[in-house]
């Protein structure tokens, strides 16, 4: 499986963007995807999840009514709605694939990782 990630950028705080993650290679049918960030002199942390069938979703406590976490099965790609933006979401953010049940909010388990995108907020 190779994750491909999409739509990072500079926004002002307050702002929005899109990001997107497309998922190639054999059969794709994964338990759950996710997203992760890093920030500068941080460890990479649990941003959202969501469960590939039947579309349940997580979220760290910091982003929960600003960020969207949704899925197209069809495509196999990933998105994540960033709305009001703050300088501490400045981070490469990362997709992942989850196979089997298991923990959404443990980077434990994620077996495919994308190539990161930035994301900085300015202030």
């Amino acid at each position: 499986v190779q994750l491909q990630a999409f739509g990072g950028g500079l926004v002002q705080a307050g702002g929005s963007l899109r990001l997107s993650c497309a998922a190639s290679g054999r059969t794709f049918s994964p338990y759950a995807m996710g997203w992760f960030r890093q920030a500068p002199g941080k460890e990479r942390e649990f941003v959202a999840a969501i469960n590939w069938s039947g579309g349940s979703t997580y979220y760290t406590n910091s982003v929960k009514g600003r960020f969207t976490i949704s899925r197209d099965n069809a495509e196999n790609t990933l998105y994540l709605q960033m709305n009001t933006l703050k300088p501490e979401d400045t981070a490469v953010y990362y997709c992942a694939v989850r196979s089997r049940y298991g923990s959404m909010w443990s980077q434990t388990g994620y077996d495919y990782w994308g190539q990161g995108s930035q994301v900085t907020v300015s202030s």
